[in-house]
């Protein structure tokens, strides 16, 4: 699908109140174009609609605008060089960053992780970076956040309302 038309469904989403489906939309997006910016600030914006500040300085922390609070829960949350990469979930070049500021947070990051595995790394090439995943620290914990628990519930819901509408089907076969 485009990137116009799937903007547009997001937007659309948004209005709709499906913030999950939004959400996903552009974490899709932002795996398709990693260089863009923009997708990854409407991305932290949901993530805000979550209350999600570690996500959202996540989707943020190539920005020279953040807020240092979210980049701050980013950090803790992702707390080694290599999470970091791997949340970043970039691809290829630093000097494919829009900006100089993004470029330098890109290098920062693998530098560090470098400098923490003692060897190169490659954003291209996470079996580069994936040592300091597997030894260094546990996978990042996300805790609980209200719009988290509001769509757990409705999934629940929506898993139960079908399961009444196939037992009822099922029943109705046999009367």
């Amino acid at each position: 699908m485009p990137l116009r038309e799937t903007l547009a469904r997001v937007d659309a989403d948004l209005a709709a109140s499906r913030v999950p489906v939004a959400r996903q939309r552009l974490r899709g997006l932002v795996s398709s174009f990693p260089f863009d910016l923009t997708l990854r600030r409407r991305l932290a914006e949901v993530y805000r609609l979550y209350g999600d500040a570690a996500e959202a300085g996540r989707w943020m922390y190539l920005e020279e605008d953040r807020n240092a609070d979210e980049t701050a829960a980013f950090e803790a949350r992702y707390g080694s060089p290599g999470w970091r990469m791997k949340a970043l979930a970039w691809r290829g070049p630093e000097a494919m960053a829009a900006t100089s500021f993004a470029e330098g947070q890109l290098v920062a990051v693998r530098t560090a992780c470098a400098e923490e595995l003692g060897h190169p790394v490659d954003w291209d090439d996470p079996a580069s970076y994936r040592d300091g995943l597997e030894e260094k620290c546990e996978a990042p914990s996300e805790p609980w956040t209200v719009g988290g628990v509001l769509a757990g519930v409705g999934c629940l819901v929506g898993a139960l309302a079908f399961l009444a509408i196939w037992v009822n089907g099922v029943v109705a076969l046999f009367d």
